[in-house]
């Protein structure tokens, strides 16, 4: 016997609300800012596995805002490349396994970048050194 409509819509419902709420997996918010100095342009561009965000100009303070869910097996993945006058770097800006925040906020600077975390649990500041 197939199961009804009804009951495939309701279902369907139920996921949705509770992707909605948070339940199954949390929203991200993750923010870029340029803290490089003063007059100095910031180029990233941003991908993940599915998704290519592409190239972003920041000015000195200014920032780049990506908004996603974490997929539901723990390997989500976004990574960037950052350049400025005649230095680039490559940088994994957000992995499930090392960024339990919901904000979170990276400062690039001239040595690496910086995850200031702002969540109800913690706040915190871990600086990474570029390879």
């Amino acid at each position: 016997m197939n199961p009804s409509p009804i009951n495939w819509l309701l279902s369907l419902m139920l996921l949705f609300v509770a992707s909605e709420a948070g339940i199954l997996v949390h929203k991200v918010d993750l923010l870029i800012y340029n803290d490089l100095q003063n007059g100095t342009f910031l180029t990233i561009h941003c991908k993940s596995k599915q998704d290519d965000l592409g190239a972003q100009l920041l000015a000195y303070r200014d920032y780049f805002e990506v908004k996603f869910r974490p997929n539901m097996f723990g390997t989500t993945l976004f990574y960037c490349s950052m350049q400025w006058d005649a230095t680039r770097h490559w940088f994994d800006i957000y992995t499930s396994e090392r960024d339990t925040c919901t904000y979170c906020s990276w400062n690039v600077r001239p040595n690496g970048p910086c995850l200031m975390e702002s969540d109800k649990s913690k706040n915190s500041t871990t600086c990474y050194h570029w390879n």
